[in-house]
């Protein structure tokens, strides 16, 4: 059976609840990737999981290796994956901490970071679609998960990707909220479009750990953050263990 893959962001380094069997630190043609492979089970169900930021979470989101982490998980056999995401709430309503948000849509501002496997040694130039940069069906399937679990999940969001690893100016996400934006955060790109050119069915749970700069009273703490983080991941967890057995 193949794997789910599990992408853990910020304040998901460890995924609680999985039977580990085993853990393979493997290369890549693109490098090693930001942890091993923890291969295990959810439920019964086969997961694969990977520590985006590292065993310890210290790797910063521009220095990422995107590429090595998604060529590792296909490699292992993935053809799913299910990524989460801390974030900045921007419309309101979207600005609470823990809230959970499953986006549909992206908008990239990264720069400088290594965004497609083809570069080099081609036969011709290659283009994949990104109209739409999510996998619909594992989409709905997070949405259901969180239905089963409980939990209030807003199914639509537009997800901006920043560069990172500071946080945003208030005037930064106003841009953004003029752009179309709904939620900030620094890792969403290039992983989903990676994820595309790999031809892996690729979505994304959004935590809201804070509201936007501009958006909340007075400066970000991020003590608050990782607070708040730690709080929502209980409900991440809890999505996770419905999604897994679906995907």
């Amino acid at each position: 059976m193949t794997a789910v893959a599990l992408i853990g962001g910020t304040g998901l380094t460890v995924l609680e609840g999985l039977e580990v069997l085993r853990r393979d630190t493997v290369d890549t043609p693109w490098g090693a990737p930001s942890a091993p492979l923890v291969h295990g089970l959810v439920h019964g169900c086969p997961v694969v999981f990977l520590a985006r930021h590292g065993p310890a979470g210290t790797i910063p989101p521009h220095r990422v290796n995107y590429r090595a982490n998604l060529s590792a998980l296909q490699e292992a056999g993935a053809r799913r994956v299910i990524a989460v995401n801390a974030v900045g709430g921007i419309r309101p309503g979207l600005d609470v901490p823990g809230r959970l948000v499953v986006p549909h849509q992206i908008v990239d501002y990264t720069y400088g970071r290594a965004h497609t496997f083809f570069e080099d040694d081609l036969e011709h130039v290659m283009h994949v679609d990104f109209t739409e940069p999510y996998c619909q069906p594992l989409r709905e399937t997070l949405i259901e998960a969180g239905r089963r679990a409980g939990l209030e999940v807003v199914g639509r969001g537009v997800y901006g990707a920043t560069q990172g690893p500071r946080l945003e100016t208030a005037a930064e996400v106003d841009r953004l909220e003029r752009d179309g934006c709904d939620i900030v955060g620094m890792t969403g790109m290039p992983e989903a479009s990676l994820a595309r050119e790999l031809g892996l069915c690729y979505a994304a749970i959004a935590l809201v750990a804070n509201a936007a700069a501009g958006r909340g009273p007075g400066v970000l703490s991020m003590e608050e953050i990782e607070r708040n983080l730690r709080e929502g991941m209980r409900s991440v967890r809890s999505l996770l263990e419905q999604a897994i057995p679906l995907a």
